[in-house]
């Protein structure tokens, strides 16, 4: 997993004068499962939307797979393989999973129109939706209205519209926010079982959850990084657990 698929330099970004980037430079190899944690106001959010194109940096670029995409449109970025997870709750909440995702892969292949003619019209489209749903564990609820679904459930079918894209990067901000604890852990066994040619980075406070599931850990206060390192480093490193972490992940 050495080559870099994203890669960030020197991004920088202001409010005024509160600096919440400052100088970030990461690289994300490929098929990688990378946290970024740190205190509320560390700019995680912040850096993913600077990643996905939703704020523009002051300064520094944004390259995926070599190509420089720091000007590009939030929905192109989407089309070369750089996608967040969407807010499935407030988007499609009166469509079943199978209709959102296929809507989502007609988005993505420029058919969308075609998707109001009916499901039956689909075929190939539909076989692909159902695949999705069945690798994220959603197969039995592919046909319930999405409103009506448990909310780990929803949480599942926001990344289930993500895959969708076809990613070859997938940001996911507080996957597990909102999901009952029992709940979260089955979130993230699906999330670390997604394909390998996937590169994930996720936002996320459950340590335990961090510790578990990531092979990397990103740690932002203040807008920078203090240290990238693997877990058992993060966990042992005197700086994080003082900002962070506290003694009791000693």
């Amino acid at each position: 997993m050495s080559e870099a698929v994203l890669r960030t330099e020197a991004l920088r970004k202001n409010f005024g004068s509160l600096e919440v980037a400052r100088d970030i430079s990461l690289a994300l190899p490929r098929g990688c499962r990378h946290a970024l944690i740190g205190p509320n106001g560390a700019g995680k959010t912040t850096l993913i939307n600077l990643i996905t194109g939703q704020l523009r940096p002051d300064a520094g670029t944004i390259k995926l797979e070599g190509e420089d995409i720091t000007a590009a449109l939030v929905a192109a970025r989407v089309r070369k393989g750089l996608t967040r997870t969407f807010q499935i709750n407030t988007l499609f909440p009166d469509l079943t999973p199978l209709e959102a995702v296929t809507l989502a892969i007609c988005e993505r292949e420029r058919v969308a129109a075609q998707f109001w003619r009916g499901l039956a019209s689909q075929g190939a489209i539909v076989d692909e939706s159902i695949a999705i749903l069945e690798r994220l564990g959603l197969g039995n609820a592919a046909t319930r209205v999405t409103r009506t679904l448990p909310y780990g459930q929803q949480r599942l079918l926001e990344i289930a519209l993500a895959l969708a894209t076809r990613p070859k990067v997938l940001l996911l901000d507080e996957p597990a926010a909102g999901v009952p604890k029992d709940e979260s852990a089955m979130l993230f066994d699906v999330i670390a079982a997604l394909p390998d040619d996937i590169s994930v980075l996720f936002i996320e406070h459950d340590m335990d959850i961090v510790f578990r599931f990531a092979t990397q850990i990103i740690v932002m206060v203040s807008g920078g990084i203090l240290l990238e390192a693997d877990p058992q480093t993060v966990r042992d490193d005197p700086r994080v657990r003082e900002v962070y972490l506290g003694s009791g992940h000693g």
